[in-house]
């Protein structure tokens, strides 16, 4: 820039005088001065949107020296060519169908769901208010002096990870917030995070489970945020270090979070205890909860009985607990149950505000939650009625109607409520094919027996279609039940309910008996998670581990003793940062990125990659998101305030020699083009030799699935037992392992590959 003459007086920079030069320049305009300058890009575009985003720009208080003074306006951001790569999903989607996996065929209602009229201005106060003013110790006595009794809301989590196997998007949560903030301001809180929503937001939405937590917190000001935190375990599916856990509260905490509530899935203390410190630490509500299971009403169920979740209780209220709460996650707390289990507690602990949590497959949630009520609890877990029932949460217009004029009267309004419960009617069809309805038509009361939580029932049973057993889901129920007897009866909940779901799979799979199970435990090659647990990765359950069998299954593979987590060296989050950098050059790095890998990294890496090359499919409609347009069909994307893309899709080529198909739109009035491969057609070329079970040395596939890892190459040597490869299918891990001793011959899989039951892994001679 030129230098100013003495005593010359600054120029005044305007918006209106801003303009351009050709390429490779920028040109500012004053009242009193014009100067070039040099822009390292083809465009002037970045430095424009520096200037233009500027706050000493905007407030109209800059002068000649305003480029010299902010050089950050040459940090110029490379083009993220958002537009270019949304085509490029959208044309992947048209010629070869969803690319997160669908259980069921079915289409995406083409109706998207009417938003209900929102009042202008700010939402009223809600108990949000009184916990930012009074803190957790204040929240909690305000709570517990409340009349009448507090809901929370699990419309935007557990109610969909329930019903819809945890697929609702951001975008379908977004658009109703602000009905929800402003009507329903005298909910407790609305559970809107954690639990299974964390890795399958990155895993099969492709969005970032922390940018949902901060455009709701922006949306809904006024309602305390609750999330699902695994002790221990934070929102995984095995232990971590210490300070993963403390490091993820804080972050959670620091992007909108309020309450959290904190289980292990075996209610083993230690772990417990952890996870209600990070969360205290970070400045969180803390709600202790206790998993529940059996009977406490039926004297012959006599491993968890009253005196064992009384004693639990004294232990979390010691320990500094906010909020107690029971979690019952397979909706196994009947009336009679509810009146003994909360009138135990309230008794013993007067002051101590009670939350209740339960599901509704029995059908009895609605007469469990008012005995509940009844006996003293503040606070129940409720959702909207298009999404309650089933395995979801008993029906929040049932729990308004019942106790209205009564001293439980919650004081929300039922036309709102029916409102609210318009718009997850209609938004509910989106999700069609990920609908529990698709296979269940009721609740079931065989609960009582086989004690599969609500939130794994639909996961369980589409984990059971994609292995090609939804036609034998009857038997994995039945499974289940005598797999948590052969793992000595656990409580089952995230992430020991998966290791009971795998091991009832794997044994209808391979039509196994319990007791053919244990005969042959030493020779079977078990799910990763049932390994996993018995060597005492996620903790020590209650009665401790099931001997012979646990032995005869482990061999000599190590045991932890103890809290598994305190064994883990501390994480280093700058290293791991590094590497992401390094790993992902084109992507930003966030601190919450750092915590995602942290949590799940190869999904996290996976996630990464996918936006690189597909871009915020997050900005989608669902429907869209799910099939794809419809050839001339013309839609808007908006990728953020101000910045719409206007889209038409024109039309479908056909199959080139390359096994691609070109796929043409019109994108802001401008003809684009996308070639895509057509996988379909190139698995009809490509066809998997299948093993012949006749033939001792050949290893086939136990199930369908991805493969993930191979752990042995050509030539190796190998012994019985040892594994071979590993394979995913929905989240569930099978180790392959060696039926025989010898050497490999042949392999005939790669990492990535999927395939179907008894496709020919490898040779062995």
């Amino acid at each position: 820039m030129e230098p100013r003459s003495p005593g010359e007086n600054p120029g005044v920079l305007t918006l209106s005088t801003l303009c351009s030069n050709p390429p490779g320049h920028a040109t500012i305009v004053t009242s009193c001065i014009r100067w070039p300058v040099t822009v390292c890009s083809q465009t002037n575009i970045p430095f424009l949107q520096n200037v233009l985003s500027n706050d000493q720009f905007l407030r109209g208080t800059v002068d000649t020296q305003f480029i010299d003074e902010n050089p950050e306006l040459f940090n110029l951001r490379p083009g993220q060519n958002r537009a270019q790569k949304l085509l490029h999903y959208l044309g992947h989607v048209m010629v070869n169908g969803p690319i997160t996996p669908i259980p069921v065929k079915a289409r995406p209602s083409p109706i998207d769901p009417v938003v209900p009229t929102v009042p202008l201005g700010d939402p009223p106060t809600g108990f949000r208010d009184i916990l930012l003013r009074e803190g957790p110790q204040g929240f909690a006595k305000a709570v517990r002096q409340h009349r009448g009794l507090l809901l929370m809301d699990t419309t935007f989590r557990d109610a969909h990870q329930s019903l819809l196997a945890t697929r609702v998007r951001t975008h379908d949560l977004k658009k109703i917030s602000p009905f929800v903030a402003h009507n329903f301001n005298n909910l407790f809180s609305i559970e809107n995070w954690g639990g299974a929503t964390f890795d399958v937001a990155m895993r099969f939405l492709y969005e970032c489970p922390w940018q949902r937590l901060q455009e709701l917190r922006e949306l809904i000001p006024n309602i305390p945020f609750q999330m699902l935190l695994r002790g221990a375990n934070a929102v995984g599916y095995t232990n971590y270090p210490d300070n993963s856990v403390f490091k993820f509260c804080e972050v959670a905490k620091e992007n909108g979070m309020d309450i959290f509530r904190v289980f292990d899935s075996l209610n083993y203390l230690p772990n417990m205890l952890l996870g209600m410190e990070a969360a205290g630490q970070a400045g969180g509500v803390v709600e202790a909860a206790i998993s529940y299971t059996g009977d406490v009403a039926d004297p012959t169920r006599t491993k968890y009985t009253l005196e064992y979740y009384v004693q639990l209780a004294e232990e979390l209220v010691k320990a500094g607990t906010h909020i107690l709460c029971i979690k019952d996650m397979a909706g196994l707390l009947k009336p009679r149950a509810s009146e003994l289990l909360v009138g135990a507690l309230r008794q013993r602990f007067p002051e101590m505000p009670i939350h209740i949590h339960t599901h509704d497959t029995s059908g009895a949630g609605v007469a469990s939650m008012l005995a509940c009520a009844a006996a003293g609890a503040d606070i129940v877990d409720v959702a909207v009625d298009a999404m309650s029932g089933m395995t979801s949460q008993p029906s929040m217009g049932a729990l308004v109607a019942c106790t209205r004029g009564t001293s439980q009267d919650t004081g929300i309004q039922m036309e709102k409520v029916f409102d609210y419960s318009e718009y997850w009617e209609m938004a509910r069809g989106l999700y069609a094919a990920f609908d529990c309805t698709a296979t269940m038509k009721s609740g079931n009361a065989d609960v009582y027996e086989n004690e599969i939580p609500g939130g794994q029932y639909t996961n369980l049973h589409f984990q059971a279609h994609s292995m090609g057993l939804g036609n034998k889901f009857k038997q994995v129920k039945k499974a289940y039940v005598e797999a948590n007897k052969l793992l000595g009866d656990l409580i089952k909940v995230t992430p020991s309910s998966k290791i009971v779901g795998d091991l009832a799979q794997f044994m209808v799979q391979n039509n196994l008996s319990r007791q053919e199970v244990e005969a042959m435990a030493d020779e079977l090659s078990f799910p990763l998670s049932v390994v996993e647990f018995l060597q005492g990765y996620i903790g020590i359950p209650y009665g401790g581990f099931p001997e012979p069998f646990r032995s005869k299954v482990l061999k000599d593979l190590p045991r932890i003793e103890g809290r598994p987590g305190a064994s883990l060296p501390a994480l280093d989050f700058q290293q791991l940062e590094k590497e992401l950098r390094t790993r992902h050059q084109e992507e930003e790095i966030t601190p919450e990125d750092v915590l995602s890998a942290a949590m799940y990294p190869k999904v996290f890496d996976e996630f990464k990659e996918f936006t690189a090359t597909f871009g915020p499919v997050e900005c989608l409609s669902t429907r869209l998101f799910l099939e794809g347009p419809k050839i001339a069909e013309e839609f808007e994307v908006e990728l953020e305030r101000g910045k719409t893309l206007h889209i038409k899709a024109l039309a479908l080529g056909d199959l080139n020699r390359a096994g691609q198909r070109e796929v043409f739109f019109e994108l802001n009035g401008q003809l684009r083009s996308i070639l895509v491969k057509d996988t379909q057609a190139m698995k009809e070329m490509h066809f998997h030799p299948k093993v012949l079970k006749d033939i001792k040395g050949q290893i086939g596939a136990p199930m369908p699935g991805k493969v993930i890892d191979i752990k042995v190459e050509e030539g190796a040597k190998v012994d019985k037992g040892q594994p071979l490869c590993v394979l995913s299918a929905m989240k569930m891990e099978t180790v392959v392992n060696s039926p025989v001793a010898g050497t490999v011959k042949k392999i005939y899989v790669k990492p990535d590959m999927n395939l179907e039951g008894d496709d020919l892994i490898l040779e062995i001679e």
